[in-house]
C-alpha cells in the first residue's frame, strides 16, 4: 500500500500558528515530521504546539518572529541553527492591505514587498545550504490564485505574488539539480479565521447569516464549498514526499474549480 511516512524530516513553516500555515503543519506532523512553527503571537504558538502535541509524536517547536522585520529574520536563521536544519521549507504569509493601485502609496508597494517576497528570499537563502550539503529539500511557497486571474481590489497581491512564480520557476531550475524541488500553490478561498471575519462582515452589510455569506463566497466554486486548511496540507505533504519526487517548479491552484483560465 503507498503512504507518506515523513519520519526523520524536519519541517519549517511559516505563518504556522493558525489558518492555512496550521494545516499544512498539521498534516506533515500527522505524516511523521517534526515541525518548527512560526508566528508572531506566542500565545497562539503555544496553542497550536499543544494541539500538534496531542495528535502527533512528533517534536514540535516554534519560533515568534515578525517576518517584516529584518531583525526578525536574522533572528529567526539563527534559532533555526539551534533547532536543526530543515529538509522542509513551506512558506505563507498574510495578505496585504486591500485596494486599488491609484489608492496605494509607494509605502504599500513596499511594504507588500516587504511581506510576500522578501521573507520568502531572506530565509530561502538561509535554509538551502544545508539542503545542497543533504542533496536533498523540498520547497513549497503558498500563493494565490490572484496569480492567475487578478482579484479586483487587491492589487499589492496580484501584482506582487507573480513575484513568486518567477522564484518557483527560477529555483526549480538552479536546485533541481541538487536534488531540491520548489514548487507553489494556489490557494482559493480557504476556511480560515481572515475568511470567517470577511463572511461576518459582509453578513452585517447585507443582513445576512455567517453562514449565508459563507455560502455565497462559495456559490462561483464548481464544489460548492469552501477548502479545509488540512486540503491545502495534503498537497504540500504530497509534493514533500517521495511520492511527488518528480514534480519541480509547477504552480498548483487548490480551489476547488474556481479558475476560469485554461493556463
Amino acid at each position: 500500500m503507498i503512504g507518506i511516512d515523513l519520519s526523520g524530516k524536519l519541517a519549517f513553516a511559516t505563518a504556522s500558528s493558525k489558518g492555512i500555515g496550521f494545516g499544512v503543519a498539521r498534516v506533515l506532523a500527522g505524516a511523521g515530521a517534526d515541525v518548527i512553527l512560526l508566528s508572531r503571537s506566542e500565545e497562539n504558538l503555544k496553542k497550536a504546539r499543544e494541539k500538534l502535541r496531542a495528535e502527533s509524536d512528533v517534536s514540535v517547536d516554534y519560533i515568534v518572529a515578525d517576518l517584516t522585520k529584518r531583525e526578525d529574520l536574522g533572528r529567526t536563521v539563527k534559532e533555526l541553527e539551534n533547532i536543526g536544519e530543515p529538509e522542509i521549507f513551506f512558506f505563507s504569509t498574510g495578505g496585504p492591505k486591500p485596494g486599488y493601485f491609484m489608492e496605494m502609496g509607494m509605502e504599500d508597494w513596499e511594504g507588500a514587498v516587504r511581506l510576500l517576497l522578501y521573507p520568502a528570499v531572506y530565509l530561502t537563502r538561509a535554509l538551502v545550504p544545508a539542503m545542497e550539503r543533504k542533496g536533498f529539500g523540498r520547497i513549497v511557497y503558498s500563493t494565490s490564485v490572484a496569480i492567475r486571474e487578478p482579484i479586483p481590489n487587491i492589487a499589492l497581491s496580484n501584482v506582487v505574488r507573480i513575484s513568486m512564480a518567477g522564484l518557483v520557476r527560477t529555483l526549480a531550475k538552479e536546485l533541481g539539480p541538487k536534488g531540491i524541488t520548489v514548487n507553489g500553490i494556489m490557494p482559493g478561498i480557504i476556511r480560515t479565521d481572515r475568511m470567517i471575519g470577511l463572511a461576518k462582515d459582509r453578513a452585517e452589510r447585507e443582513g445576512k447569516t455567517v453562514e449565508e455569506a459563507l455560502a455565497d463566497y462559495a456559490k462561483p466554486i464548481p464544489l460548492g464549498r469552501l477548502g479545509e486548511p488540512e486540503e491545502i496540507g495534503y498537497l504540500v505533504t504530497f509534493l514533500v514526499s517521495d511520492l511527488g519526487s518528480y514534480i519541480n517548479g509547477a504552480m498548483i491552484p487548490v480551489d476547488g474549480g474556481r479558475l476560469n483560465s485554461v493556463f
